[in-house]
């Protein structure tokens, strides 16, 4: 094939999802897998979301709205933010790539953890920019002093997550502030939170921060929290002027009908959200206790999921040998700690099954 792949795609590694229940039950005869691993909603998504869906249906030969208007409706009136400041898209994952592609090019540099989520150094190298990358802190949380000794004048965009993917390591909102005001005139904050809702600690109200100075873009999914993962849908807040240029550049009908029609029924069902943070809190604090006692050490988190150190076992092995066990977690290798296991919060019965099933291999 002749040499038309630019090298910075050509040397692009591909995103390492977790594995697929079918695929594990397939690959080892299994039945009953239990996935922990990709940090979804063991609840399911909301009853009326699913009636919502099969609702919509009927319509399903017609195009949706491509503004997704009733749904940032919905997001304003909820939240109290401006409409203009709202876009909505196809999982937080794709404003990652419309910032990317609308704010960098060759020559310009993007900034960020290692590890944090992958699809930010993806994104920005495929646009063509430099990735700049700080280290986290001893305790696994963003070193914010590292971070903005990477950021310049040519620093277009700078990714943090709050929670930490995949640490669950949490920023205040007054150590975001103060370092908000600090980044270089040119530099865009895109503040990834994904897993804000599980948070207990206070959370920040970023209303005033998106008028002025207008360099913040907030992003959030209904993946995690409301149970949608499989839909793809997430808003992201900005300045409107900000808000009116990735409208320009983003696909039109970018969210579906169904997942247009689930997300509004999934917002407005507070007992949903409400279990479904009873649940999370649940087993996270039952993963902390029995996790200790099998000489484990789990990481703080204001996520749904728990980071687990291994005291020095491999990650990789330790992944395998639960996966055999018939349940599916995530090792933390591809993220560069590999003395790490992720695990995401689950049902009663799945985080029993978890804990019974390192009591077994450990």
């Amino acid at each position: 094939m002749p040499k038309i792949i630019p090298p910075h795609i050509e040397s692009l590694s591909p995103y390492v999802p977790g594995r697929l229940i079918e695929e594990v039950e397939a690959e080892l005869g299994l039945t009953g897998i239990i996935k922990l691993a990709s940090n979804e909603n063991s609840l399911g998504p909301s009853p009326k979301a699913v009636a919502a869906m099969r609702q919509a249906l009927e319509g399903s030969h017609r195009y949706g709205d491509a503004d997704s208007r009733a749904l940032k409706k919905a997001l304003a009136a909820k939240f109290g933010y401006d409409p203009d400041s709202l876009v909505i898209g196809n999982g937080s994952s794709e404003f990652i790539l419309l910032l990317c592609h609308s704010l960098l090019a060759p020559g310009l540099n993007a900034v960020m953890s290692r590890p944090s989520f992958t699809l930010y150094a993806k994104n920005a190298q495929a646009a063509g920019a430099e990735i700049r990358e700080a280290a986290l802190t001893p305790d696994y949380g963003h070193d914010l002093a590292a971070i903005l000794k990477l950021a310049d004048e040519r620093t277009r965009l700078l990714f943090l997550d709050n929670p930490l993917n995949p640490t669950g390591a949490w920023l205040s909102p007054e150590q975001l502030r103060d370092f908000y005001r600090k980044l270089p005139a040119q530099t865009v904050l895109v503040l990834d939170e994904a897993y804000v809702e599980f948070a207990r600690q206070v959370r920040a109200d970023w209303r005033a921060d998106l008028a002025s100075p207008g360099r913040l873009v907030v992003m959030r999914t209904l993946s995690k929290a409301y149970g949608l993962a499989g839909l793809r849908v997430g808003y992201a807040l900005m300045a409107p002027a900000l808000a009116s240029a990735v409208n320009r550049v983003r696909q039109p009908f970018n969210l579906n009908l169904l997942a247009q029609a689930g997300a509004l029924a999934a917002l407005a069902d507070e007992e949903f959200l409400e279990k479904t943070l009873a649940m999370t809190w649940s087993s996270l604090d039952y993963y902390r206790r029995e996790s200790r006692a099998l000489g484990l050490t789990p990481y703080p988190t204001e996520a749904n999921y728990l980071m687990l150190g291994l005291g020095g076992r491999s990650a990789d092995d330790l992944f395998q040998a639960l996966l055999r066990q018939g349940v599916i977690t995530r090792s933390l290798t591809s993220f560069g700690l590999d003395r790490h296991l992720r695990v995401n919060a689950g049902l009663p019965e799945e985080s029993r099954a978890l804990i019974q099933a390192l009591r077994k291999v450990l």
